[in-house]
């Protein structure tokens, strides 16, 4: 470790080759661009290589210089994540909460901001990502994620969604009424696809085949997404019906957007889970939100069941 280059050399050295120059690096580093000049070259007699060339007045990196510099702004990426995470820490008053993108849009945070309400002075942090955050990191206090998990004191079921057929009022045509789930076979059916990273929730071959409809003219694949958040917005904008989960879709069949033509549905593979990082416990706010949370979590039990005994069709 003590051989490596100076970490102002670097810091210059990743600026000159993200903005694409010493003049630029200069501006954005606030020092002159001599100083740049004169770190750059500190750092390559530390690594005895070039890693710049000049194209008329510019400078290009070298091929090695390249992959220098992508080590190199990986590194100070990760250093300015770190800060940040630590200045977040720090305070008391924040609340991060990190979810799987297509729950957080379409079911947490239309949620979320009436809890906010109620607490005005805290600072609400959305992170909306597949890739689950390092439980001993800063990066969250709450993780809602999906899969198979053992409940704990700082793992809990928050519920296990279903899907249900739906679509847009405007896409049905009079020529194919949906009388029975075999009439939804005459529409373009929008699959979701989570693999590799989840067991993807059911298919319309396992929906149509619990409903005892004959799959085999059924295609595989029409139009595949893998955000289910995408596909139903797909659905409403009237391109076709979707397997929705019944979290993500009840304002818009509240408001029409939507009609659920069969109010028959098929479980997710596994629940929803909530996940509390080891530090959280420790603020009142997050004891506040865990209880809050998983009483939304009761609350959308509820709504899948009422939403699976009611059929919504299209008005006459």
């Amino acid at each position: 470790m003590d051989n490596l280059p100076s970490l102002r050399a670097l810091q210059v050295f990743e600026a000159v080759g993200r903005f694409g120059g010493i003049v630029e690096a200069a501006r954005r580093l606030g020092i002159s661009a001599g100083a740049v000049s004169q770190q750059m070259k500190l750092l390559e007699d530390s690594l005895g290589l070039s890693l710049t060339f000049k194209v008329g007045k510019r400078i290009r990196l070298t091929a090695a210089g390249q992959r220098y510099h992508d080590s190199c702004a990986a590194a100070f990426e990760s250093l300015r994540i770190a800060q940040v995470e630590v200045e977040r820490s720090k305070n008391s008053s924040n609340l991060r909460i990190s979810a799987l993108p297509s729950l957080l849009s379409e079911w947490l945070a239309p949620l979320i901001y009436s809890w906010q309400s109620d607490h005005p002075e805290l600072n609400l942090f959305l992170d909306g990502s597949h890739a689950e955050p390092t439980p001993d990191g800063y990066e969250f206090d709450f993780r809602i994620t999906y899969g198979d998990h053992v409940s704990t004191d700082s793992s809990v079921e928050l519920f296990r969604d279903c899907v249900v057929p739906v679509c847009s009022p405007k896409l049905l045509r009079a020529d194919a009424p949906l009388r029975s789930p075999a009439d939804l076979l005459a529409y373009p059916l929008l699959s979701i696809d989570w693999l590799p990273k989840f067991a993807s929730p059911p298919s319309w071959r396992d929906w149509l085949n619990a409903q005892q409809v004959d799959c085999s003219q059924l295609l595989n694949g029409y139009r595949v997404y893998s955000l289910s958040s995408m596909a139903i917005q797909a659905a409403v904008s009237g391109q076709g019906v979707v397997l929705a989960q019944c979290s993500m879709i009840a304002d818009a069949l509240a408001d029409g957007r939507l009609i659920m033509p069969f109010a028959r549905g098929l479980p997710l593979p596994s629940p929803y889970f909530l996940v509390g990082a080891k530090d959280a416990f420790d603020k009142a706010h997050c004891r506040d939100f865990h209880r809050w949370l998983l009483a939304r979590g009761r609350d959308q039990m509820a709504i899948n069941e009422q939403l699976l005994t009611h059929s919504w069709t299209q008005k006459e």
